[in-house]
Order: C-alpha cells, then structure tokens, then sequence
C-alpha cells in the first residue's frame, strides 16, 4: 500500500503524540467501569469481544486532517477490527487527489480490518441505490445503511409508506449479498401525530420484511428515546427480534437533568447507560457487532491525540465490558 502513503506515517503520528498519556487517561477514565464490569457474567454474551468497531465519525477530524492511511493503521493497532464508515473521502491535499475505494479496500486489508456498514444518506439510496451497493461490494462489507429517519411524515401512514420504501431497498441489497439497515435517533421512538398511542419505531419494524431489512440500535439513542418518550425496554427489541439486529452503536451518555434528552454524550466507560444490564437482558440467540461510537469525540483534549484518544479510552472500557 505504499502508492496510497503520506508523509505522515506511524513515527510521525507517534511524535504529534509524544508527551500524551494514553494509557495513563485510559487507566483513569476506565479503572472503575472495568472493575464494574467484571461482574457481568461473561458467558452467552451476544457481543464478540474480539470484533468490536468504530464508527469513523467518532474521529472524523483525524479522517479528514490524516487520511485513512494514517488512521485505519492506528486504530488497528488500538485493537479495533470493525470499520463502519461515514464517507469515502478525506483531504485531497493527502494525496493530490480523492483516494478511492479499492485503495481503501487495501488499507483495510493490509492492516486486518473489515468493512462492517456504511451509513449512506438516505437521498443517496433513492438517487443511487446500485452505487452504493457497489461500493459496499468493493469494501467487502455486509452491511449498508443509513443513519437518517425513515421519514419525516411522523404518522402511521407516513412510517408505513417508508417501511415499503425500505422494503424495496433491502430487497435489491439482499439480492447483492447485502444487508440494509437503518440505524435509529431518539425520534423515531415517539408517537404518530395521528395515533398518540402508537410509536413509530413499532409502525417502521412491524412493516418492514425481515428478510430484507435489518436495524443497528444505538444504544445511546434509545435510551435517550426511553427518557423522552416512556414506555419500552430498548433491550425488548433485540430479545424479540435478535436476527434483526446485526449492529449496535455502543455509546455512553451521563445523565444530566438539564439536557432534553436526559444524557450527554461521553467516552465510553464514563457514563450512567446499564450496558452491564442490557448486554445481559437482549439474551444469547443471535451475535451483534459492537461498534463504538462518540459524536462529541473531536472535542477531545488534549489534541492530539483527541478524538483517537477517546477512541483508545473507549476501546479499553469495551473490552472489559465484554471480555
């Protein structure tokens, strides 16, 4: 992969990094959500600890400022096997030129990562379904998704009339190989403007064909869904349903009475979510990839390392989680 290098290689990365310390913020920021940790019963857990991704989001700054090939080598060496992506693009100036898919494709290769999901927009499927089924293909991943609502028709009818959109999605994906999933906020757990007592997420599952069309729970979000819109367990789901759920965004949130949503988004490890609970509670039947993902991660300091700080803070405490 030489032809796709920059400059700025791994001494170099070490060196904008020299005077950090990692290890000693993981020790701190995780000792006591590992310690905790070590309660959970690790056997039948559905979560391989020795798959866990990342959802490049999280670091998107260093994507954008680094390149992949700088950034799909560090977060190998952290000790993450799962990629999901955000885009396909970084900084042209790395290269003198967009990098492509198949150079991303040997990235991941060369450093013994996998292609888990994509989150696409959702325009982009009605636009460009075939296209992005190709790039899925070229990075040999199983899964493409999108991390936008179904709709923004919250009624019954409108969750209903999207659920055959996605239906039709998945149905080309699945004849690719593929698995179409949609990847959930707060919002699509509220109730239909036009029926009060029925929630959309319900409408959206109940409608979609589960031979083509799969969810990734964020974690996160449904609890925050939870707070604001009482009533369900998101671990219920998952126990209902486990081969629909291929996916989970593991991401932490401290409870905060003052924000809306009931939690800010944190490192992993460093919040109040009961992962220790729901990781026992959605049962052994079916395997789901954990991703990490922290959307306030690039706020990170000190910079560097940032957000590839949180991202290695955060890689520790899911290791104990599930290890």
């Amino acid at each position: 992969m030489s032809h796709i290098r920059k400059s700025f290689d791994r001494r170099d990365f070490l060196r904008a990094t020299a005077g950090t310390t990692v290890a000693l913020a993981a020790a701190s920021v995780t000792g006591a959500a590992a310690t905790s940790a070590a309660a959970v019963s690790k056997k039948n857990l559905s979560i391989p600890k020795d798959r866990i991704g990342i959802q490049l989001y999280s670091i998107r700054d260093k994507v954008s400022a680094l390149g992949f090939g700088v950034v799909l080598p560090e977060l190998a060496r952290i000790g993450y096997k799962e990629i999901e992506f955000a885009g396909y693009t970084q900084n042209t100036s790395i290269l003198g030129r967009q990098i492509t898919l198949p150079e991303i494709r040997t990235l991941l290769d060369d450093n013994g990562l996998r292609a888990v999901g994509s989150h696409v927009g959702i325009g982009n499927f009605r636009s460009n379904l075939q296209g992005e089924l190709d790039a899925a293909q070229i990075l040999g991943m199983p899964h493409v998704g999108t991390a936008n609502a179904p709709t923004n028709v919250n009624t019954v009818a409108g969750y209903r009339a999207a659920a055959d959109e996605f239906n039709v999605w998945g149905a080309a994906a699945t004849a690719r190989g593929l698995k179409l999933y949609q990847h959930n906020h707060a919002g699509e757990f509220a109730f239909a403007t036009d029926q009060p007592s029925v929630r959309l997420y319900d409408v959206f599952l109940k409608n979609t064909d589960p031979r083509h069309v799969y969810l990734e729970l964020d974690i996160y979000w449904a609890y925050v869904g939870q707070y604001r819109y009482p009533g369900f367990d998101p671990a219920a789901y998952v126990r209902n349903q486990p081969y629909r759920y291929p996916l989970f965004h593991m991401k932490d949130g401290d409870a905060n009475s003052a924000n809306a949503n009931g939690f800010d988004i944190v490192e992993f490890g460093a919040g109040d979510l009961p992962y220790e609970k729901f990781v026992r509670d959605i049962g052994p039947r079916a395997s789901h990839v954990g991703i990490w993902e922290q959307d306030t991660a690039p706020n990170t300091q000190p910079n560097p390392p940032g957000s590839l700080g949180a991202a290695e803070r955060s890689f520790t405490a899911l290791k104990g989680l599930l290890g």
